[in-house]
Order: structure tokens, then C-alpha cells, then sequence
């Protein structure tokens, strides 16, 4: 079959070319089979280009129809419908009971092993022969083995009166037409899209109603797995008797198949029991149960069915597997620079509590004032607040090990920074504003130097917040300009307000020499130094030393 995707566009060849008269009866037998057998999917051309909608198995069968020139709606005005047999996973085929000039025919298709019980003859171009069941289940078996999603298409005559409902008892001496392969090749990102999972610390699993030897070759392309011993089946899922047994099976195994959807929600729901925290992809009616059960549910924004979407939280747009990974690292992306914004604001705020309460248990007077606070907490530090919300990716999140769902943001090592960043900030501006009144300065003075060392340390502590892990000194500074520009504007709106009349007399403030003011850069650089040995001593702790 000739042609790319799901356009319309291209012909139907056989093993010498154009079909032969004979071969194209054939072929056009087994389309209308193709369109009629519960085929509820669309394709149709407007304003210049082909569109469709519905499951991606009927739409590629409606694809293959029309290049040979056998069409649905014309199909069903010589065929019209008179009942319907709907794909469940439990009989794995779909069927549909019409009328034509010569009577009632009904069309099947499903998976081989479903249909072959129910025919009795093949079709070929000599006409309606003997079944020949092991050769078609080998020919099957070859398709699979490349990756072929294997369908299999059958018709026959049929006499089910009009009281009668229309069932799979209805079903027997049926003409297999023939076996259509399908398959949709695996964008080339999909294998790395895996590896970067893997790095991340996310086990992905694929969980199919496809035949295990087609399963075990998407596996193999994805380095999922390499034997067949490796692919669990839905008929093995049924002979396990108990959750400790499955929720064992769902932890070790990662390829599924021939599996029913009842299943597929067993799997989630035995990796939740586990401890695991699931993610579900799915196109189709039959995925929503598990879509729902999941913790995240990944719906597919093309091909997906409505009732996928509606199932869903997440719906990938481009149905590429890769996004969800790109997905993932945002989401740590943005969590990380969440957890450096409350660092940096509740470590800046722990220090000026500490530098309060020295102050008051020795007696000393407030060492600022409710305006300089203020200042401080609102001009100073909200700008480098807002600067630090844009930090880029530190380029380690999808190697960092998923972090546990109920974990706080304030766990261990968010406390100990915050201790320690409290205690050196608070602690040397309460030396600086104890030594500036001891040496004579009034309190005037002593309150402006406090608050330029404050405004110091802030200007410098937001690049501690940069990274939990990493040394503040190896990250340029030039990757997020934001805050490189926010933290400069930060310090020169403090100095431009010192030489300001009115808001230096409002906050009490004045001009320092660049002599006092180098002396309390070198003050507040003390702050970056215990954080990197706070960074050092944990690398070290970590490495077992």
C-alpha cells in the first residue's frame, strides 16, 4: 500500500504490480469489510487538505478502502445497516449485519485468533476455498513479529430475522478475506523519550491489546525488552488468583499483551498498592477506566477518542510520547525554582527574626526601624523574589530520582539551610549593629549600616538559592540575566535613595564611604562561604566519606 499517513492518496499493489482483476475483487471485497465492520471513524477532504477522526485502527482501514476506491457513505447506501456487534476486549472483533441486493451479509473483524473459529472457507482469487488455519496463523505470526498490528477480515452470508436482536450467535460459516497489517512507526525520540525516563527514576511499562509477538517488537525497538519470556499476556494476568501475585508480576514486568482494559486498571491500581505513582497514556474508549484510576491521566489530542480526553487530565496535543517527558522536566523545573523562592524568602525573614531577638535579649535597641523593614522586605528583596522565579534548568532534573509525593517543601534540607543562612545573616548583622554602637556611632548610624548590610547579604544569599546542590561560584551569572539585572537594580536603588533627599530622611539613611561600604560587602560575603561549605560537607556526607 502506497502513500503516507492518513491521506487517501496512493494505490494498492500486489507481488507484480497492479493487481489483476481477479486480485482487485479480492481486495475490494475485503475493503468493504474494512469500512462496514463497525468502522465509526471519518475521514473526509476540505478547503484543500484531508482531515479524520475516530479510533487510528479505523481510520487507517477507511485510508486503505478509498485507495481502492471503495468509500463508507457509498458503501452504506448499497449496505445499509441493520445491526451492529461493537468491539469489546472480551471477544476482541466488531461486527455489523447489512443489507444488500442479494440479502442480508454481515462483516466482521478482529483479531485472527477470534475470527478464525468462526469461518470455514478463505477467499482467494479462485474463488471461496478450504481454511487453512496454521498458514494463516504463521503468515500472522511473521507480521507481528515485525511490528504489524495484525487484523484479520471477514464476511458471510447471513439470515437474522427482524424481531431478533443481533448477536454473536449470529456469527458461524463466515469467509476469512485476508489479514491487514498495520503499523505506526515509532518516532525516532520515542527511544531516547524512554532512556531519559529511565535516567529520571520513571519506570515505563506498555500495556497493549496487540498480539505478544508485536508487543515484544516495539519492546525491542525500545530497549523494553528482548524475549518473549519478558512479555506477559492477558490470559496469563487471568490465572493469577491473588493482589500479592499481580502486585509482584506489576512491579517486574514491563511489556503487556492482549490485554483486556479491566486488566490494564488491575496493573495501575497493583503499582499504586506498591507505593508507585502512575501515569497512564491512552487513545481509546477502552483506556478510560485506567485514564481515571491513574494519578495522571495522558490522553492523545489527534487520535484519541472523546471519551479518552474526558477521562483524562493531561491531553498531548502532538500524541508524542516525548512531550510528557519534556513535561516532567518543566514540572521539576518549576518546583525547583519554587522551593528557591521560599528559601530565599523564609531564610531572609528567619534572619531578620534572629537579628530582632539578639537584640532584644541583650537589651540593645531595635536594630531597624518598621520603615526600614519595609524597605527592605519589600523593595530590596521583592525584586530579587521575582528575578530568582525566572532561574533556567540547572541541566540534572531528569537525573534527580522522583521525589515522594507527600514529601514537604520544608524537609530536612530546606531546614538546614535556612538554620544556617538565619544564623550567619542575623548573627553578623547583630555584631555589626552591636560593634557600630559600642565604637560611639549613634543609633542613627548604626541602623543605616545594619540595613546596607542587610541589603548586602540579600544581594548576595540569592545566589545561594540558586541551586540546593550545586556551588553558587560555577553557575554563571549570566544564564538568568533577570535576576543578575534585579539583584544590581536591587543594591542601586538602596544607594540611590541614601543621596535622595526626603527618602533618605523617611528611612534615616545617608551615604557610606566605598571604603565602609567594600568593608560590609566583605561582611556579607561570609554568608556565601558557610553555604558552600554547608554544599561541600553534604556532597561528602552523601559520598559515604
Amino acid at each position: 500500500i502506497t502513500g503516507e499517513g492518513v491521506q487517501p492518496e496512493g494505490h494498492v499493489l500486489g507481488p507484480r504490480g497492479s493487481p489483476a482483476p481477479a486480485e482487485q475483487a479480492l481486495l475490494e471485497r475485503l475493503s468493504l469489510a474494512a469500512v462496514l465492520a463497525g468502522n465509526e471513524a471519518f475521514i473526509g477532504h476540505r478547503d484543500g487538505h484531508w482531515s479524520h477522526h475516530g479510533d487510528s485502527v479505523d481510520v487507517a482501514l477507511l485510508v486503505m478502502a478509498h485507495k481502492l476506491g471503495v468509500v463508507r457513505e457509498e458503501s452504506l447506501n448499497r449496505f445499509p445497516e441493520q445491526g451492529l456487534i461493537p468491539f469489546e476486549p472480551e471477544h476482541r472483533f466488531a461486527a455489523s449485519l447489512n443489507r444488500g441486493d442479494d440479502g442480508q451479509r454481515i462483516f466482521v473483524k478482529g483479531a485472527l485468533e477470534a475470527l478464525l473459529p468462526l469461518c470455514r472457507r478463505m477467499a482467494s482469487e479462485q474463488g471461496d476455498v478450504a481454511l487453512e488455519a496454521e498458514a494463516l496463523e504463521r503468515q500472522a505470526r511473521q507480521l507481528a513479529e515485525q511490528g504489524y498490528r495484525v487484523l484479520a477480515l471477514a464476511d458471510g452470508p447471513a439470515d437474522v430475522p427482524g424481531e431478533e436482536l443481533f448477536g454473536p450467535e449470529h456469527l458461524r460459516d463466515l469467509t476469512l478475506l485476508g489479514l491487514v497489517g498495520m503499523i505506526d512507526p515509532l518516532r525516532h525520540e520515542a527511544r531516547m523519550a524512554i532512556q531519559s525516563c529511565r535516567r529520571a527514576g520513571i519506570e515505563v511499562a506498555m500495556i497493549t491489546g496487540d498480539h505478544p509477538a508485536t508487543a515484544l517488537a516495539i519492546a525491542r525497538e525500545l530497549e523494553m525488552a528482548q524475549g518473549a519470556d519478558e512479555v506477559v499476556t492477558g490470559a496469563q494476568l487471568k490465572q493469577i488468583d491473588s493482589e500479592a501475585a499481580l502486585d509482584r508480576l506489576a512491579r517486574r514486568a514491563r511489556v503487556f499483551a492482549r490485554v483486556e482494559p479491566q486488566q490494564k486498571l488491575d496493573i495501575v491500581r497493583a503499582l499504586q498498592r506498591s507505593g508507585h505513582f502512575v501515569a497512564v497514556t491512552g487513545d481509546g474508549a477502552n483506556d478510560a477506566p485506567a485514564l481515571r484510576a491513574a494519578e495522571v491521566g495522558v490522553a492523545m489530542g489527534r487520535g484519541g477518542t472523546e471519551v479518552a480526553r474526558e477521562s483524562a487530565d493531561l491531553i498531548l496535543t502532538d500524541d508524542n510520547f516525548a512531550s510528557i517527558v519534556a513535561g516532567v522536566e518543566e514540572g521539576r523545573i518549576a518546583y525547583s525554582n519554587v522551593r528557591k523562592v521560599i528559601f530565599l524568602l523564609v531564610s531572609t525573614g528567619a534572619a531578620e527574626l534572629v537579628l530582632f531577638t539578639l537584640a532584644l535579649l541583650t537589651g540593645l535597641p531595635l536594630p531597624l526601624l518598621a520603615v526600614q523593614l519595609l524597605w527592605l522586605n519589600l523593595v530590596t528583596n521583592g525584586i530579587q523574589d521575582v528575578a530568582l522565579a525566572f532561574e533556567p534548568e540547572e541541566g540534572d532534573e531528569l537525573r534527580r530520582p522522583p521525589r515522594p509525593p507527600n514529601e514537604p517543601i520544608f524537609n530536612r534540607l530546606m531546614l538546614e539551610r535556612i538554620a544556617l543562612s538565619a544564623l550567619v545573616i542575623g548573627g553578623m548583622a547583630f555584631l555589626l549593629f552591636q560593634w557600630l554602637l559600642a565604637q560611639g556611632y549613634t543609633l542613627d548610624e548604626a541602623r543605616n549600616g545594619t540595613l546596607l548590610l542587610m541589603v548586602l547579604f540579600e544581594n548576595i544569599h540569592v545566589f545561594n538559592s540558586r541551586s540546593e546542590t550545586r556551588p553558587a561560584l560555577t553557575q554563571n551569572p549570566l544564564r538568568n540575566r533577570i535576576l543578575l539585572f534585579g539583584t544590581l537594580a536591587a543594591q542601586l536603588i538602596h544607594i540611590g535613595a541614601m543621596y535622595t533627599p526626603g527618602i533618605s530622611d523617611v528611612l534615616r539613611i545617608q551615604p557610606v564611604s566605598p571604603q565602609h561600604w567594600l568593608q560590609l560587602l566583605g561582611l556579607a560575603a561570609s554568608v556565601l562561604l558557610a553555604m558552600e561549605l554547608h554544599k561541600w560537607l553534604r556532597r561528602l556526607w552523601q559520598q559515604g566519606y
